[in-house]
């Protein structure tokens, strides 16, 4: 077990070079399954959500090696189970996509249960309707859901809520379906449409992705392809974050500044400068801010995994800030170690309430998911004195050599071995 140290005060100041797209990568990778055929996989982000999900398929038989740290080639002719067990699905929220692509290659899929971040109530009902209108039997038994058809076919499926997860799982599973299928009011983020462009290498027919109306022309045959992942928005978004909270001067590059338009809008009403390049985006700050609202919403709204980096900095903006979470229903467990530290918020149900303090103070805290990880590391950044932040095997999920990126950019911070006491052996007394 390991835990960060920082020591606050630092200005974040260089440059700051972001990863291929955690939320893409573990979308694409179990749709290696539906081509039986071999994919070379560009731009992968270093994180265990990755390294989960390789190992899933490994154990499924598929081929899999690194080309290089960031390209991967993945043989899926060999996979012939379609059962995918508690043990390999319980750290990996995504390992749900396995249904999807299972179902679309075997017509046939039995999948634990997915772990990974516990913020909330996550059904999977509308993954499960979208299977049932493609002409799947489902079920769920011993924490493993069931599914299963003689065939697939093209449907039309209304969305009752936007979901990115099923909006995925779905098209994973209608694009070798017979006829058309019409996903309506779909999930429109980046790594949708990233999504559906490796579908499309493969040889799918998948048009409107990145609007709110998906059509799939179902395709007998998928085949092999080389593919570059986009770069991650909530990566850009942290470091731009980041960059502000400490009054820095950073260049965030290997970006899409289209994909940051909700965050940059934020932190320029902050009074954040943001300069806007081809491929990169400079964050300048002054470390003085204004207060500003947020309401998070699907995309293009501002994202709900920028939610936690984003409060932090509003814990010393100059007035009262508002965040509204518009995703998630229990989002804010991360304020609980932000008042450890200093801040003056009041949370009621979906809506948080930040009164500017003067500056935070460090404090040993932890990491409650991924991102309130990452706005735990902005706020010991942020700080006066030490800061200690535990639980950070959530913070490798999603972000790729953290801190080393931070130490270039002058943060002083780094990992330390949390000793075991409980392992000592007793003493008498």
């Amino acid at each position: 077990m390991e835990k960060l140290v920082i020591h606050g005060g630092n200005r974040l100041s260089g440059e700051v070079e972001i990863s291929g797209a955690k939320n893409a990568a573990v979308a694409i990778i179990p749709a290696t399954l539906l081509a039986q055929d071999v994919c070379r996989i560009e731009n992968i982000p270093n994180i265990s959500d990755v390294s989960c999900m390789v190992r899933i398929l490994s154990q499924m038989g598929a081929q899999v090696k690194y080309i290089n740290k960031h390209t991967l080639e993945i043989n899926t002719k060999t996979v012939n189970s379609y059962i995918v067990h508690h043990e390999m699905t319980k750290q990996l929220r995504a390992s749900y996509y396995l249904i999807g692509a299972l179902l679309g290659r075997f017509c046939r899929a039995k999948v634990a249960l997915p772990g990974g971040c516990n913020f909330g109530v996550r059904p999977i009902d509308l993954h499960i309707r979208g299977f049932e209108l493609l002409g799947a039997r489902t079920n769920s038994e011993g924490g493993m859901i069931n599914a299963a058809a003689d065939h697939l076919t093209g449907s039309a499926i209304y969305m009752d809520k936007v979901s990115v997860g099923a909006t995925i799982n779905i098209m994973l599973a209608a694009v070798k379906a017979r006829g058309l299928t019409i996903i309506e009011n779909a999930a429109k983020e980046p790594h949708i449409v990233d999504l559906a462009n490796f579908l499309n290498s493969m040889g799918a027919d998948v048009r409107g992705a990145g609007t709110d109306v998906i059509k799939i022309h179902g395709v007998s045959e998928m085949h092999g392809c080389t593919y570059s992942i986009i770069p991650d928005q909530i990566e850009a978004g942290t470091y731009m974050v980041a960059a502000a909270a400490t009054g820095g001067d950073v260049l965030v590059k290997n970006v899409i500044p289209k994909h940051l338009e909700s965050i940059s809008a934020k932190l320029i009403e902050c009074g954040v400068r943001v300069t806007e390049y081809d491929d990169a985006l400079r964050i300048q700050s002054d470390g003085k801010f204004r207060k500003c609202n947020i309401k998070t919403m699907p995309h293009p709204g501002f994202p709900t995994d920028m939610q936690p980096q984003m409060a932090v900095l509003l814990t010393v903006a100059n007035g009262t800030s508002i965040v509204s979470e518009g995703v998630w229903d229990n989002r804010f467990k991360y304020i609980e170690q932000l008042l450890r530290m200093g801040a003056n918020v009041q949370v009621d149900g979906t809506i948080a309430v930040f009164q500017g303090v003067e500056e935070l103070m460090g404090a040993p805290v932890r990491a409650d998911d991924l991102r309130a990880g990452a706005a735990m590391i902005i706020a010991g950044l942020m700080a006066r004195g030490t800061t200690e932040v535990e639980d950070i095997v959530y913070i490798d999920r999603g972000y790729e050599d953290y801190v080393e990126k931070f130490r270039e950019l002058g943060a002083d911070i780094y990992r330390k071995q949390i000793r075991d006491d409980s392992a000592k052996p007793a003493t008498a007394g």
